[in-house]
């Protein structure tokens, strides 16, 4: 499943990735992505690495790559902890630099996570914790359809369901 949209793309993680994703997201890190999603200030390459390629080991996880126009991984947006027994799975995304946030690309890609969990994976519910500070991804997520069921903390818990995904495409 590959997706493009005004020179962007997003499309599947592979091995081959691995130190780009490393060096686009981690090396440094996005002090605002780890502000907005509660992560350490650094992580090691010798983390990351092997925590990424387990990921797309995982059959039970799609992890996707957000590509700019020239290519350069820009973000990632992740479905994962899939929960068998109601038929739902977790969601987060993360996008990298102050260049590319407020241009819809979070938007465009939530919207097609969203139409890959409902339409390709069959799922019920779609879930995902955001931090109330993070007002900017609250407002994309309400706009996408998911509504706060919950809250952990400084953690609000949404979800969207497949029969309100359905009602709002």
């Amino acid at each position: 499943m590959i997706w493009e949209q005004n020179g962007y793309t997003i499309r599947p993680a592979q091995t081959t990735d691995a130190e780009s994703y490393y060096q686009a997201l981690f090396d440094p890190l996005d002090p605002e992505v780890a502000r907005l999603t509660g992560s350490a200030e650094h992580y090691a390459r010798n983390v990351v690495i092997p925590f990424f390629l387990r990921c797309i080991a995982d059959e039970t996880r799609h992890d996707f790559l957000i590509l700019n126009p020239e290519g350069r991984i820009i973000g990632e947006s992740v479905i994962n902890e899939p929960d068998p027994a109601d038929n739902s799975a977790n969601y987060r995304i993360a996008i990298t630099g102050a260049e590319n946030r407020n241009r819809g690309i979070g938007t465009w890609a939530l919207t097609c996570a969203c139409a890959f969990a409902f339409e390709n994976l069959r799922l019920s519910r779609l879930t995902l914790g955001v931090l109330d500070c993070n007002s900017r991804a609250q407002h994309i997520y309400r706009k996408c359809g998911f509504e706060p069921f919950d809250r952990d903390g400084n953690e609000i818990l949404m979800e969207l369901t497949h029969q309100k995904w359905l009602t709002l495409r």
